[in-house]
Order: structure tokens, then C-alpha cells, then sequence
């Protein structure tokens, strides 16, 4: 049995929460701060994102923690302020979680890449611990491009015991969907089910249209539940933010191919916000499924 299913209820795609930081931006963080500081300096504004997303109706709701690590906190010379943030950002996320009173929402502790060689594995062993010490349901280790990193981060996370999804970033510019370093999906869908992952993924870098093929590939490669979480499609910048083209529903139209080819849980990266959830919620509920795993 895989260790996600006694989490979630069978025979439907689960609906995860949307973007963080576009959300967080629009309550006054800068470009350049720390978000993940944020759970310590204001909790009020983090809870309220994680709140947006639980009201929306998501049933897993992530941690405020992408990069809530030594060594990336360090350049800020926070680094000693790590496991305190993992901790705050979990107690932040479970308290929006536990506000449901329909359903109960799973909460993810947010794992972010490092590129630190050597260093890797000690930072995210204890960002690992540091969240299951909190109390997630389970560890996302997501938008990773270097398939040696993702493989340290699942053997760093493994002794917390929980379930681990790794989620990788694909840029298919040249025509076929690579990692940055050149990993293809069945490439990274072995891996990581060889490493002990849980589930495998794909998230952040082009709007939901590009999603269905990946995830019918690494569902193919893994045998294991896929995530899935585009963006909002591709942003211009005008006016020095980010605007993304697509809206709730356009974005929402999409789920049906998804399941189709085999996602587990969907929701959004970057730009999708709570309508988008609260659309993927209505979608899901009109589109028949049956899922294998969960």
C-alpha cells in the first residue's frame, strides 16, 4: 500500500492549494524579501493564504517553507532561525487546515532546491525533521531541476518516516521536456521511485496545457501517484509584476485531461490563486474518476 492512501479518501483526484508567493505579493511582501521569514514576522498574513486556500476548498493546503533552509536562510544570516520557521510555518498551515468543517485538509511540508553539493543533504535533513516535528501529513520536495539533488532530498527526508513527493520543474522549449539538467520524465520517474519517493511530480514553469503529457509519463515510468501543479500559464510583466493569462475557469478546463491521464492531485503554482482552487473543486466535482492509488 502506498503510505499516501490511508491519507486521502478513494476514488477521486485530490485538490491541492494554489500559488504562495504571487498570493504573499499581493499582501505586501517584496520581491527579493524572504517569504519564509515571513511565518515568524507575519504570521497573520501567512495563516490568511493558507486560510484562502482551505476556504477555496483545497484538501491539502502546503507549508510557507520553499526555501526555509540553512544554508538559503543563511545568506540572510537567519540560518539559525531554520527550524523555527519549518516549525511556525507548519503550526500556521495546520491551524488554517484544522478551520475546515466539511472535510479534512492534509497539510505538506514545502521543500524547496538547494544547490549546495555537500551541504545538501544536512539542510534538508533538518528541514525535514523540523516539519515532521511540526506535524505535516507528509513532505513535498518541489520545483527540482537536478535529478541528484532530488534523490539526496528523499534520502535526507526518509527517516521522518512520512509519505515524500518529489515534484520536478520540465522546460520543453527545444521540444522535448527536460529538467534543467537534462533529465527526461521517465528518467526522473525511476529514480525517484528507485530512491523511495512516494510519488512524483510536476509544477511551475508553463500554463496547465503542457501538463497532461508529463504526467501521463511519469505515471507510465513510476507506477506511483502523480502531483500536478501548473502555473497560470507564462506571465508578462507589465508594470513591473507578473500577469498571468489564463483565468479560473480556462485554467480549471484542463482538469479533465489531467485525470485523464492520470493525476492524483492537482492544484496551482504560480498565479493561481484561491478562484483557481475553488474552480479545480467545481471541475472535479462534475468530471468522473477513478483513481488506483488514492
Amino acid at each position: 500500500m502506498n503510505r499516501l492512501q490511508h491519507l486521502f479518501p478513494a476514488g477521486r483526484v485530490i485538490v491541492a492549494d494554489g500559488g504562495w508567493g504571487s498570493e504573499l505579493l499581493r499582501r505586501g511582501l517584496v520581491l527579493g524579501e524572504s517569504a519564509d521569514l515571513w511565518n515568524l514576522s507575519h504570521p497573520d498574513a501567512v495563516e490568511a493564504v493558507a486560510r484562502s486556500y482551505v476556504d477555496a476548498g483545497a484538501e491539502v493546503v502546503l507549508t510557507n517553507t520553499f526555501q526555509a533552509n540553512p544554508i538559503a536562510l543563511g545568506r540572510l544570516g537567519k540560518a539559525t532561525e531554520a527550524v523555527a520557521v519549518n516549525r511556525r510555518g507548519t503550526e500556521i498551515s495546520r491551524r488554517a487546515a484544522a478551520s475546515a468543517v466539511d472535510r479534512v485538509v492534509r497539510v505538506f511540508g514545502s521543500i524547496g532546491p538547494i544547490g549546495a553539493g555537500r551541504l545538501a543533504p544536512d539542510a534538508f535533513a533538518l528541514q525535514a525533521g523540523a516539519l515532521a516535528e511540526g506535524g505535516v501529513d507528509a513532505l513535498l520536495c518541489e520545483t527540482f531541476s537536478d535529478l541528484d539533488e532530488g534523490r539526496l532530498a528523499v534520502a535526507a527526508a526518509r527517516p521522518t518516516g512520512l509519505p515524500i513527493i518529489v515534484s520536478f520543474h520540465f522546460d520543453d522549449r527545444t521540444g522535448e521536456p527536460l529538467t534543467f539538467a537534462g533529465a527526461t520524465p521517465e528518467e526522473v520517474a525511476n529514480a525517484l521511485r528507485d530512491a523511495g519517493a512516494d510519488a512524483v511530480g510536476a509544477n511551475c514553469g508553463a500554463g496547465p496545457e503542457r501538463f497532461p503529457d508529463l504526467c501521463r509519463r511519469l505515471k507510465a515510468a513510476s507506477g506511483l501517484p502523480v502531483w500536478i501543479k501548473p502555473n497560470a500559464g507564462l506571465p508578462t510583466i507589465e508594470q513591473g509584476r507578473a500577469v498571468y493569462p489564463l483565468g479560473p475557469e480556462a485554467f480549471a478546463a484542463f482538469l479533465p485531461a489531467l485525470i485523464a491521464a492520470g493525476a492524483d492531485f492537482v492544484g496551482g503554482c504560480c498565479g493561481a490563486g484561491p478562484d483557481f482552487v475553488r474552480a479545480l473543486v467545481a471541475a472535479r466535482d462534475q468530471t468522473p474518476y477513478n483513481a488506483p492509488y488514492l
